[in-house]
């Protein structure tokens, strides 16, 4: 069986969100801003419902979360960004309100 690398998965259902998320070690990966896109709200609340689950220890960070590494638009600025497992994105989806 294939090992999944870093694949990247589109998701777009008709007329609705767009969608692009990381597929690795059998998850998917999102970021703040691409959770927030997912249900529909914005990512300051996305920010206070991962601190909450984290806070409680519904779920825990070090296995829910990866920091990512990437170079900035001039090449010249390594950025790092968090991305999310399936497992937090579940969490943070009982908390917002969606339909």
């Amino acid at each position: 069986m294939e090992e999944n690398k870093g694949e990247i998965v589109l998701y777009q259902p008709e007329g609705e969100v767009r969608l692009e998320v990381r597929v690795e070690n059998e998850t998917v990966w999102l970021t703040q801003a691409q959770i927030a896109i997912l249900f529909g709200t914005k990512r300051p609340a996305i920010t206070k419902h991962l601190k909450n689950i984290y806070a409680s220890q519904e779920i825990e960070e070090d296995t829910t979360c990866s920091i990512l590494e990437h170079m900035g638009n001039d090449s010249k600025q390594v950025y790092e960004t968090k991305y999310y497992n399936l497992d937090a994105i579940l969490s943070v989806g009982y908390r917002v309100n969606t339909q």
